[in-house]
């Protein structure tokens, strides 16, 4: 694996996951993540946090906020949005609850790629205040601005001089 591709650094978070009943005569539960915890508490997965008449908060488990230095424009872009997001990634599981935690990005293109795989669970939480810190931390260590990449133009053809040519490629 080449340097470029390791994070500088990780952040680790705890994810917290709802599971609220459903309303339908095809699923009794639905899943989704409702946020992040900074740090990555001491508790086993699938911990039971709260319980209500409908809904249950679960601590899922832990995971990381990987942070690279190629990727800090979409990093401020995120903060910028006004509402700054941590992407939760749940994949569906064979144990013995349907889902596990897969991966925790601050990147919303690599949130969004996981929604390739229709099975995955992926939902944007509110991003906390001290890993906001933290990236803007690293960002402001690691950005390098870089020249908008404009595309050259291609000339047109002169279709007067393409028929003059002969057989040879020359002109006659």
């Amino acid at each position: 694996m080449s340097p470029a591709a390791l994070p500088l650094v990780s952040i680790p978070v705890g994810v917290v996951i709802e599971r609220r009943a459903a309303a339908s005569a095809w699923t009794d539960f639905i899943w989704r993540a409702v946020g992040v915890l900074p740090d990555a508490p001491d508790l086993a997965p699938w911990t039971r946090l709260h319980a209500e008449a409908d809904s249950t908060l679960y601590y899922a488990g832990s995971a990381a906020i990987d942070l690279y230095r190629s990727e800090t424009a979409r990093y401020r872009e995120n903060l910028a949005s006004g509402s700054a997001s941590i992407w939760v990634i749940l994949s569906p599981s064979e144990g013995s609850w349907p889902y596990a935690v897969t991966a925790v990005t601050a990147d919303s293109a690599e949130g969004e790629s996981f929604t390739d795989a229709s099975t995955n669970l992926v939902e944007p939480v509110p991003m906390p205040d001290v890993i906001r810190s933290a990236i803007e931390r690293f960002i402001a260590e690691h950005h390098v601005e870089r020249e908008e990449f404009v595309k050259r133009k291609r000339g047109r053809a002169d279709l007067e001089a393409l028929a003059r040519r002969g057989r040879g490629g020359r002109d006659e």
